[in-house]
């Protein structure tokens, strides 16, 4: 009999530590009594029941791509791709010893070149996790566990919960399909996604949502990626109840298929964003946007394994990332 045991390791940080992270006795990741949610199933090692979901070895791309001039969320800068060095720009400056050949001794017969190139953009552009610095409320700008801004944000990001503490996730996922439930193509802009649809979805699914999983909620704003933003289907998704209600369930991590995951505007008075304050500051249960559904959501396929690998970038407020759904 072969046994199969997994668990998920990550380097630790050097014991003096260099650079601007430096800080006395603060540069390891943040331990106190109050770890995001994610982080205690993960110890308890449930990757197992995750991929113990895997039935055919179906591989569903969930990232929607980005390109130069894709819609972003306002306060986010422009995804652009920049050439930075190019096979015939080599050529002509002439500025690497091994391509200059003067004497004619064929140093490069091959013509060897490269292309490389320089990607300016927010770590929230296209499918992105937030990580749990991302958002901050109250006079003293305060994140999750207490972190705030006066105390943990550096010149170089903050401190204390950026994308470098996001571990590597798998979890059991499950979908759900509101518009799909109600029979439509997507649900009507600004949309608010109550509880009510949550449980109506579940029903018509036939599924559950238990502790420990990672939950995405559709709205079918993908379904005309990527002209999305050419049609009528923007800023529908989740109110604050329906956070409350997921994250009760046991939601550790919450994905919609929209730049905001919450609906907007806002139906909560005196709060634009209630959603990522409830579920980033408050619970600590992580939020990926702009999650390709639409081919779980054609096949069916309401239950899978749910895979994520964040970027490991210190100071980071989130991370780019490309999950996949294996059935």
């Amino acid at each position: 009999m072969i046994e199969l045991s997994i668990a998920i390791s990550s380097p630790q940080p050097p014991t003096q530590p260099m650079g601007y992270y430096a800080r006395p006795n603060e540069y390891q990741m943040s331990i106190s009594d109050k770890h995001p949610p994610l982080d205690d199933y993960l110890a308890r090692n449930d990757t197992l029941a995750a991929l113990a979901l895997i039935e055919r070895g179906q591989v569903y791309d969930l990232d929607c791509g980005r390109y130069p001039g894709m819609p972003v969320y306002e306060g986010h800068p422009p995804f652009q791709v920049v050439n930075y060095r190019t096979s015939r720009g080599i050529e002509k400056q002439c500025d690497h010893q091994w391509w200059l050949d003067p004497k004619g001794t064929g140093n490069n017969k091959v013509s060897f070149g490269w292309n490389s190139e320089m990607v300016l953009a927010s770590m929230h552009s296209g499918t992105h996790i937030d990580a749990l610095s991302h958002v901050t409320k109250g006079p003293n700008d305060e994140w999750f566990n207490g972190a705030n801004a006066e105390e943990d944000l550096g010149d170089f990001g903050p401190l204390k919960y950026d994308a470098a503490e996001i571990p590597p996730i798998v979890l059991r996922g499950v979908l759900l399909d509101v518009p799909g439930a109600k029979d439509i193509r997507a649900l009507p802009s600004h949309y608010p996604i109550t509880p009510g649809d949550l449980e109506a979805t579940l029903e018509a699914q036939n599924t559950t949502i238990a502790p420990g999983m990672a939950v995405l909620v559709r709205t079918g704003y993908l379904s005309a990626w990527p002209d999305a933003e050419k049609e009528n289907y923007f800023q529908a998704g989740i109110n604050l109840e329906s956070a409350e209600f997921l994250a009760d369930a046991g939601a550790v991590l919450i994905a919609g298929d929209t730049e905001g995951l919450e609906n907007q505007p806002s139906t909560t008075p005196n709060n634009p964003f209630p959603v990522h304050i409830e579920l980033l500051v408050d619970r600590g249960v992580y939020i990926v946007e702009m999650v390709y559904m639409e081919d779980l959501a054609r096949d069916q396929q309401y239950e899978f394994c749910f895979i994520c690998l964040p970027l490991k970038i210190k100071g980071a407020t989130g991370s780019l990332v490309r999950p996949i759904a294996v059935a």
